[in-house]
């Protein structure tokens, strides 16, 4: 059950609002549990307390609540509270409520909807009764004040306060309150320009938003970024006020946005850190020790609270927080023994560093990680390597297995020069790593002997391991090929060294086709037993006989298969030159569509027929050129490039079915410019 389910909990907060505040109490308890920062809660909580006259009770609400939520309406309920519990007491329940009302504006005064407020203090210090002449003028002189101040906040009803604050001085004096206008003037119009430049801030963020983990949501990131133009805009003091005054109204802001953000560390973790730079580290501590008991799993915060125990001197309250953080963690302790022991080496020396880690590496839960974080502290504080090396092979006996800890040791190794080491390590390493794993190790090894040695005699190496493991081809794959692609051109030669038992996977080309982009993708056809599609075959049962002869006479293709449909397309709208007749002149094509395409061609495929008593004249001879222009001419038309489609022409045109195969084929591919001149006419 998901126990931050806002609807769930409001339904709740409903339901508690109809009980008896006896049967309520425990519900408001769970819910406050879960949302310790939810203001309407605490105030439906405490205000069912007030109207069952349980004032004690009340009071213990309130001083749970107040501090931890500064907003304005959780704190008019709380002064109206001690209004109403201070009304029968006489002048002591009006002290008493006076320091009420200025402990209320100390924490919520800045509040830019804290306007009305201000005016109720004003109004409840002139209903205060004097009998001397001394207490009046002490009246006057603490209105004064709250109404200078009052205008430095910018409220909504800074304006408002401004007016009843001149007609206030007037009234007092006049030659008194041109003085103290003209100079309270331009600190109320920055207080009112500011407003107005905040309230575009404020007018951006949620106020009935419940505090809930991060869930990534739109709305959460749009609050997360709001809040944080706020800060950014506060923190700028835009009004120049004095320093003091403007960090009590960013530590306002910064509480108001816990809030809503609760859940957030980084918010916590700027908040802590303003304040440890602005030099209040004795805050900065406060906020962090809130911050961990509001997220006791937040390692973050953990972390930045030691370094700031560590950093102002604070060793034993830093020491514990990194044994608790190993305690808690006892499943997932390397990061923490890491930093416990960085730290120790920091505050007690490299010897107290070495004890802990000889106690750390028995744990189960130890990881790789802390070895090389020790060797490599270690080597660089006692500048000796031999130490270094001795923490890594001894960590190679227990994570030998693990590629991680093998890169950092080879990397090590190459830092100290040692490429002899280095070479013996990735041997021992893929001798044991199972292919799967040891890919990474592959790659590193490939790009040391790139960069340092020679690939021969990692070819060498391989070839001798090949045998044990045939599956490594895909190794050979990862770590040759980019090898090659570097300028390694002696490898053919060296390649031949590769055990022949190596299995290279290559691409089944036969059922690869060539990519042509003008091409539509068709349906999908379903192949015979010999390898063609069915279609195929019934084309190659209608070709003539040269035409057979032509395609079974053609070499074996040894890649991608040719479109069929494509070739015959390029054949048709091909112009051959003319033979020369040798020897005995051959006989008729089989299957022609026509007769009259026999005798001498043209270069262009046309028939040339001689003039009739062997003297042409001069009309005939432009009539056969234009004939040839024809000829030309229908001979740079494309042709259909589907087979079927020209059969559909053929038949359009008057040829009969039985001549729509062979003839059409054979009298096309060999005169197809004649052809279309004739089918044209």
């Amino acid at each position: 059950m998901d126990i931050y389910n806002v609807e769930a909990a409001e339904i709740l907060a409903n339901e508690a609002l109809l009980l008896p505040i006896g049967e309520a109490a425990p519900i408001y308890e769970k819910l406050l549990a879960t949302f310790p920062t939810a203001v309407k809660y605490w105030k439906q909580y405490v205000e069912a307390y007030i109207a069952a006259n349980d004032e004690e009770t009340a009071k213990q609400i309130f001083s749970r609540c107040l501090l931890t939520c500064p907003h304005i309406n959780l704190w008019r309920c709380y002064i109206n509270f001690i209004k109403r519990v201070n009304s029968k007491r006489g002048s002591e329940g009006l002290e008493e409520t006076k320091k009420a009302f200025d402990f209320m504006l100390n924490y919520v005064g800045n509040d830019v909807a804290s306007g009305p407020v201000w005016m109720e203090y004003i109004a409840f210090l002139k209903s205060m009764p004097v009998v001397t002449p001394q207490e009046e003028s002490r009246r006057m002189t603490t209105i004064r004040k709250v109404y200078q101040k009052a205008i430095l906040v910018p409220t909504s009803h800074v304006e408002q306060l401004w007016k009843d604050y001149d007609n206030f001085e007037n009234s007092v004096s006049r030659t008194l309150a041109k003085g103290l206008l003209s100079e309270y003037q331009p600190k109320f119009n920055s207080a009112r320009a500011v407003y107005r430049e905040r309230k575009k801030y404020i007018d951006d963020i949620d106020w009935s938003m419940l505090a809930i983990p991060s869930t990534g949501s739109y709305k959460e990131e749009q609050q997360c970024m709001a809040w944080k133009r706020l800060l950014t805009f506060e923190k700028g003091n835009p009004q120049r006020i004095d320093a003091a005054a403007a960090n009590r109204r960013i530590t306002f802001t910064y509480e108001q946005c816990l809030m809503y953000l609760y859940h957030h560390p980084d918010v916590w973790y700027d908040y802590a850190t303003w304040h440890a730079k602005n030099g209040s580290t004795d805050s900065a501590i406060k906020i962090f020790q809130r911050a961990v008991k509001a997220l006791p799993g937040s390692e973050v915060l953990k972390y930045a609270f030691a370094e700031l125990e560590e950093s102002i001197g604070a060793i034993q309250p830093a020491k514990t927080i990194y044994e608790s953080l190993v305690a808690e963690n006892a499943s997932m302790t390397s990061l923490a023994h890491i930093q416990f022991i960085r730290f120790l080496r920091r505050t007690e020396g490299i010897e107290a560093a070495r004890k802990y880690f000889l106690e750390a590496r028995k744990l189960p839960s130890c990881t790789y990680h802390v070895y090389v974080a020790y060797a490599t502290m270690s080597f660089c504080l006692d500048k000796d390597a031999k130490v270094a090396q001795n923490v890594f092979e001894a960590g190679l006996k227990k994570f030998m297995q693990e590629p991680g800890y093998v890169l950092e040791y080879a990397d090590f190794l190459c830092r100290l020069n040692d490429d002899r080491n280095v070479r013996a390590l990735f041997e021992r390493a893929l001798s044991l790593l199972p292919p799967e794993e040891s890919i990474e190790v592959w790659k590193r090894f490939a790009q040391f002997e790139q960069i340092y040695g020679d690939l021969s005699s990692m070819l060498k190496w391989l070839a001798k391991n090949m045998s044990k493991k045939n599956d490594k081809s895909v190794m050979l794959t990862s770590v040759v090929g980019p090898t090659l692609d570097k300028g390694n051109v002696g490898v053919a030669a060296n390649a031949k060294l590769l055990h022949q038992s190596a299995r290279v996977v290559r691409p089944e080309t036969s059922r690869m086709v060539i990519y042509d982009p003008r091409q539509i993708k068709g349906p999908v056809i379903a192949a015979t037993s010999s390898g063609y599609t069915k279609e195929v075959d019934d084309i190659f049962k209608m070709l003539s006989p040269p035409i057979m002869s032509f395609i079974t006479n053609l070499p074996a293709i040894e890649g991608p298969s040719p479109d069929i449909d494509i070739v015959l397309g390029v054949l048709l709208q091909s112009t051959l030159p003319a033979g020369h007749d040798v020897g005995k002149p051959s006989g008729p094509v089989p299957g022609a569509a026509t007769t009259d395409l026999s005798g001498p061609r043209n270069q262009n495929g046309s028939v040339h027929r001689p003039p009739r008593d062997g003297q042409p004249t001069k009309r005939k001879a432009i009539e056969r050129q234009e004939e040839e222009d024809a000829a030309a001419a229908a001979q740079n038309r494309a042709m259909p490039r589907d087979i079927f489609r020209l059969r559909q022409i053929q038949r359009s045109r008057g040829v009969a079915p039985a001549q729509s195969g062979s003839a059409a084929m054979s009298s096309g591919s060999m005169f197809s410019g004649e052809q279309s001149a004739n089918s044209s006419s």
